[in-house]
């Protein structure tokens, strides 16, 4: 009320009034004795900082094994990175506002250099928190040493520290993250690369134990390709799982139409018998070469069982192909075969010549067998004999004479597998 007073009359009489000094609060007082005390010791520790790396590398040797590993491999390294981490630590605490900068740039930096190293991300946390550790130990002891009556001040200051040590870890560990997801996706594009070139046949034998360590396989192996193509797009794993059994050491390599799986197989030479769960999913399976370095020619194969395959979806394994594979790798000539050989039956109206072709190749598949293909094609055996007399007759074949026989055979193949 009195100030109101007084301000009015200020007013009145034109003169500003001169505001009365505060008297400083008792916690103010203590946090700036607080910050003169650690600063104080901060100033001592920085003098000090060569055996405060010591003690922080000895306790980082006696309490982490990922660190005593690294120890052994390069000491020198290992303690110029904590002293350059302990100094901008130090360095913060005396001046936290021109620090900065330096020590989360320090701090970074050590996340990465961890990362691309292996150094397991939570030994690196161990050794920030451990480093955080003994600059308050030593802190304390300074203060007790030199001025035991402020060591009570310097809990006024503890939350600062702390909170330091907590920022720098958050530092560190995005850092090292972002590094190793970084490292990861440089490691999967050169395993698709390597996989490309194995796949190709264009690998250089130099590369050959790269690409074995990449892929996860070893150089030396029996190996077969999977072919895939078609199928659930939105399933590629349950594509893959149906073509590969579960256990099997295959490599899958992503194309633009086809996926490939590079399979390494056992001492039988093969796989179990693929099958295709999913419509339109085709499967072609090649045959075994040696050594990772024979990879392309296993592609190739694995590429011709796939052109073998119903568009419709299936699953083909070469080896039991192989008469198809004759054709489906000289299509010209299969074609030109397939004219020779059934060009008359070819030319029929279409029930009539359907009827003759699924006779044909029926008999076939029983194995010459008339009454098993009668009772495939719900007719009498007299039937299917009537049928095959008048397929001889248009072909100028004889299903007698083993030599038209094959020429009979392989001309059906071409026709079933270049859909002609």
């Amino acid at each position: 009320m009195q100030h109101a007073v007084r301000s009015r009359a200020a007013i009145r009489t034109g003169l500003t009034p001169v505001p009365r000094p505060r008297t400083p609060s008792v916690a103010s007082l203590m946090d700036a004795d607080a910050v003169r005390v650690l600063h104080r010791a901060a100033r001592a520790l920085l003098e000090d900082l060569p055996d405060l790396t010591d003690r922080l590398v000895a306790l980082l040797e006696e309490q982490e094994p990922a660190y005593r590993a690294a120890l052994v491999r390069d000491p020198s390294a290992t303690w110029q990175e904590a002293h350059r981490s302990l100094r901008h630590s130090v360095a913060s605490l005396l001046d936290p506002r021109g620090a900065r900068d330096a020590a989360r740039r320090c701090s970074w930096r050590i996340g990465a250099a961890r990362a691309e190293q292996g150094l397991p991300l939570d030994a690196l946390l161990h050794a920030f928190r451990l480093g955080g550790s003994l600059v308050w130990q030593r802190l304390v002891e300074e203060t007790s040493r030199t001025a035991p009556e402020d060591v009570r001040l310097l809990v006024h200051v503890a939350a600062d520290v702390w909170n330091f040590v907590d920022e720098h870890c958050t530092l560190v560990a995005d850092a090292y993250r972002q590094t190793e997801w970084q490292l990861g996706r440089r490691r999967e594009n050169r395993a698709r690369l390597l996989a490309a070139g194995l796949l190709d046949g264009t690998t250089r034998i130099a590369d050959l134990p790269e690409a074995a360590q990449a892929l996860g396989l070893p150089e030396q192996g029996r190996y077969v390709v999977v072919a895939l193509a078609g199928g659930p797009s939105a399933r590629p794993d349950a594509a893959r799982a149906a073509a590969v059994p579960p256990g099997t050491s295959v490599h899958w390599h992503a194309g633009a139409d086809v996926d490939y799986g590079i399979v390494l197989t056992g001492a039988d030479d093969g796989l179990p018998d693929p099958h295709s769960p999913f419509p339109g999913l085709r499967i072609g399976v090649g045959s075994p070469v040696d050594g990772l370095a024979a990879v392309g020619d296993a592609r190739r194969l694995a590429d011709t069982a796939l052109e073998i395959c119903p568009l419709a979806g299936g699953a083909v394994r070469l080896a039991d192909r192989l008469p198809a594979a004759l054709v489906v790798t000289s299509p010209e000539l299969g074609r030109s075969l397939a004219e020779r050989v059934l060009g008359p039956l070819l030319r029929l109206e279409a029930a009539d010549r359907e009827v003759l072709l699924d006779t044909l190749t029926t008999w076939l598949d029983c194995d010459g067998s008339a009454q098993r293909a009668g009772e495939r094609l719900y007719c009498h055996r007299n039937t299917v004999l009537n049928r095959l007399r008048r397929c001889e007759q248009l072909t100028g074949r004889s299903l007698a004479r083993p030599a038209d026989l094959v020429e009979i055979s392989l001309a059906l193949t071409a026709r079933q597998v270049l859909h002609a």
